[in-house]
This record gives C-alpha cells, sequence and structure tokens, in this order.
C-alpha cells in the first residue's frame, strides 16, 4: 500500500486537458505489466487514483495518458518534468492478445479508452504475422479530442492496420463519419466467427459495441472489455470497485462480454 517513488521523464500535452506523463522509479526497475492493466497513481497532498498504463518507454519506464478530470487527475497533468509522484502496482487482469493469433482483431475504442489499448496495439504491431486482418475503430466528441492523431496515421500505414475514426461533434473541417462507433464496424472487413475483440470506452459504448460483435457471430468469450469503476485500494480490500460478484482491481478491469454482459446494467453507487 506503500506508493513507490517515481519521477516525470517527460510530459507530453496531447489535448487541452490531456496530458501523457512517462514515469520512471528512483529505486530500482520498472515491475513489468500485461496490457491492460493499471497503477495507483499518488500526486502529492491530493490523492491517488488508478491509471491505465499506456505503454512503457526504455529504459523501464511507464507511460500514463491522464485526463483533467477530478482533484488528482488535475494535479497530475500539471506535474512538470522532475517532479516525483507516487506509484503502485500494476494491479489487475491483462488482455491475452496472444488468444487472437490466427484470427482477426477488432479493437473498440472510445474517447480515452484508446489509451489503455494502446498496449494491446503495440503488442499486435510486435507480432503483427500472427494475426489475420486488424482493424481499430475510435469513437471520439469532436476531432480536437482525437488521442494520439500521428501514431494512428503510422498505424495505418506502416502496419496494415485498418484504422477509421468517428465524432459526435464535427466541426467544419471534418469529413469523415459522424454518429455512433458501432457504425465503423460496417466499414472494416472481419469473419466474425474467426475474430476477437479488445473494447475500452464508457460503458454505454462498450455494451453497444459488444451487443453489436455478439450479434455478428463474434463468440462472446472473444470479445474483453476493460470496466471501469471507483477504484480506492487496487487491491480487493476496501470493495469501492465491486461490480456484483466481480472486485474489479483483483477480477478486472479486463473481463469478457461473456462474463460481464449482465454486470454492465448495473449502475456505480
Amino acid at each position: 500500500m506503500t506508493p513507490a517513488p517515481y519521477r516525470v521523464r517527460s510530459r507530453r500535452p496531447d489535448r487541452a486537458d490531456t496530458v501523457t506523463l512517462t514515469l520512471e522509479p528512483l529505486g530500482g526497475p520498472c515491475p513489468p505489466f500485461l496490457p491492460g492493466q493499471f497503477t495507483m497513481i499518488y500526486a502529492r497532498g491530493v490523492g491517488e487514483i488508478p491509471v491505465s498504463i499506456s505503454g512503457r518507454a526504455r529504459p523501464g519506464a511507464y507511460v500514463h495518458t491522464i485526463r483533467a478530470v477530478g482533484a488528482v487527475s488535475r494535479a497530475l497533468c500539471r506535474t512538470r518534468r522532475g517532479d516525483v509522484v507516487g506509484v503502485r502496482g500494476p494491479y489487475g487482469t491483462a488482455w491475452d492478445v496472444s488468444a487472437a493469433a490466427g484470427l482477426d482483431v477488432v479493437v473498440a475504442a472510445g474517447g480515452l479508452g484508446l489509451a489503455p489499448l494502446r498496449t494491446v496495439i503495440g503488442e499486435l504491431i510486435t507480432h503483427r504475422s500472427r494475426y489475420g486482418r486488424i482493424s481499430l475503430i475510435v469513437g471520439t466528441r469532436t476531432p480536437l479530442t482525437l488521442l494520439y492523431p500521428r501514431e494512428l496515421a503510422r498505424w495505418r500505414d506502416a502496419h496494415d492496420i485498418d484504422v477509421q475514426v468517428i465524432v459526435d461533434h464535427p466541426d467544419q473541417a471534418w469529413k469523415g463519419p459522424v454518429g455512433l462507433v458501432t457504425r465503423l464496424l460496417d466499414r472494416i472487413v472481419f469473419e466474425p466467427r474467426r475474430s476477437a475483440a479488445f473494447v475500452c470506452g464508457p460503458d454505454v459504448m462498450m455494451r453497444a459495441v459488444a451487443a453489436d460483435l455478439v450479434r455478428r457471430g463474434v463468440p462472446a468469450g472473444r470479445v474483453v472489455l476493460s470496466l471501469e469503476r471507483n477504484m480506492k485500494c487496487g487491491v480487493g480490500r476496501c470493495g469501492h470497485c465491486q461490480l456484483g460478484p466481480l472486485l474489479l482491481c483483483l477480477d478486472g478491469p479486463v473481463v469478457s462480454y461473456e462474463r460481464a454482459a449482465g454486470l454492465l446494467a448495473v449502475k456505480e453507487l
């Protein structure tokens, strides 16, 4: 429960309210992590929040993309290079990307959900020949809130990934599709019964995408979601993140739709 000190090695503003921090430990190596896991990050004098890991930088350091939505996240977004924060973890279950070998892969992201899915894309790229067609569909509020636009272009152009983006509220320069991210499922090519899907975003988005994929024939056990609830301790002691029979800091955040479908109707208190 004691956070280890990590220094902010770099800070990259992504959008007006979103930054990507590279955090390196002051003592010893970074513990290894798996795609989909999270850490608890402590801002001195403010508090602690769970943040999904969005990548690893060399030499050993975690990458986190954080949006300023509360007191702790705002404090973390205000940090500068050289500042020290506390980190515990990594914690939680992970996406088993290797289980999708030989299959078509659909990666579906809503808003900040693209950050943890960045590690899935990294795994798919590292072992690109193991997978069939790879499609990434991304929904965002506006063109200006889209994360990682340069990386999206590189994934599309250099790694044979079909990248599709849709926005809720277009600006005058936007020429792409407008509406719900589920509309993009009609724009990609995949063989449903020989596909796996990794989904992260707001609950309403994940419910809609997962249900649509299953309706099209993707097995529910191969549609995997990342669920987010009010995590406080990260180690299954406080019970704040309980969702039905699950403690999401231990049994999640990564859960198959086969297991999560009924639980997604449970509102967070």
